[in-house]
């Protein structure tokens, strides 16, 4: 009897010995993704809430099945090399490149190894990211919601709005990869409607107020921020100086408008970034990137803030009305 009660207590104890063998085991066979952004770590934390929310929808949720290594450039891009050599070197099963093109450029060149997922507003295709659409190839795919290609169709809301507008200033980052891009869609709709393009660049708080400065200056009748991360990030302060200097602004995405901007026309941005995790666990799950075509918006919002409209003295056409997706009373 001795014996038994013996020999169950080393078996207990020998189990016990193997229980943290067996929890490093199962620690080191979580998956591991790398979330690579130009941003800072506390700018847009929604957007991390919303690709947290795609994997989740995939069945992979942080710190129970999937580990993320979050790496933020802090809207320096060039940090960016270092990071995703990081991330590279600690071989993560899939890169998450956020915040705009020079994420997915500089995991483009870091590595054709290990597969990229893009969160990207502009053409993947033009800026040489993946051959094609519906066949990426190589080791990228992702989701586009194509906010940087969106100035013609902005400039002509703005234009509905203010028509009388000779001068309208377009604010755009140059460290971007996007910046031609919206400065060539922007300028092709202000030739069309017959209106002067100021164009004015911005990627530090400092200079952003320098641009403000310079429309007061120059007396715009209206500003455009095209879509970039740095922007949205600094979207108080770029409201804030809209509305001191009573400027009709348009805006990027709904985000703006929320906090007090005028219009905005873009996609759901935190929504995209669920989709892009929706491909990062279909990968997980043993798909390939080359086989997952990119992932296009098909619907873009369009946001009114009449309290806006109504401190800067603006009458807002019904017509303009009626096409709004929301309008904040």
């Amino acid at each position: 009897m001795l014996d038994l009660r013996r020999r169950r207590f080393i078996a207990l104890i020998g189990g016990a010995a193997a229980w943290p063998l067996a929890a490093r085991a199962q620690r080191s066979a979580m998956p591991v993704v790398g979330f690579l952004t130009t941003l800072g770590q506390n700018d847009r934390p929604n957007l991390r809430e919303g690709f947290r929310r795609g994997l989740s929808e995939a069945g992979y949720v942080e710190g129970r099945n999937v580990a993320i290594e979050y790496r933020f450039a802090e809207n320096k891009p060039d940090r960016l090399p270092a990071l995703v050599a990081d991330l590279v070197n600690r071989k993560v099963a899939v890169i998450a490149a956020t915040g705009g093109g020079n994420s997915i450029l500089a995991a483009k060149v870091a590595t054709n190894t290990i597969p990229i997922v893009f969160t990207h507003g502009g053409d993947p295709i033009q800026e040489g990211f993946v051959v094609s659409l519906n066949r990426p190839g190589g080791n990228i795919t992702g989701a586009s919601f194509f906010g940087a290609v969106l100035g013609g169709k902005a400039m002509g809301l703005l234009h509905e709005l203010v028509p009388n507008a000779a001068v309208i200033a377009l604010m755009v980052n140059p460290k971007t990869l996007e910046a031609a891009r919206s400065f060539s869609d922007a300028q092709e709709a202000a030739r069309t409607l017959g209106q002067q393009l100021l164009v004015l660049n911005a990627s530090t708080p400092s200079e952003i107020d320098n641009a403000f400065a310079t429309m007061r200056q120059r007396r715009v009748g209206a500003v455009l921020a095209v879509g970039d991360p740095f922007f949205t990030a600094r979207r108080q302060q770029i409201v804030a100086l809209a509305a001191r200097d009573a400027i009709p602004a348009m805006y990027s995405n709904r985000d703006y408008v929320a906090d007090g901007g005028l219009m905005s026309y873009g996609n759901d941005i935190p929504d995209a970034y669920r989709r892009s995790a929706l491909y990062v666990g279909r990968i997980l799950k043993g798909e390939k990137a080359a086989d997952l075509p990119i992932d296009q918006a098909t619907k873009f919002e369009f946001v009114i803030n009449l309290r806006t409209a109504r401190a800067l003295g603006l009458d807002v056409p019904p017509t303009l009305l009626a096409r709004a997706d929301e309008v904040i009373e």
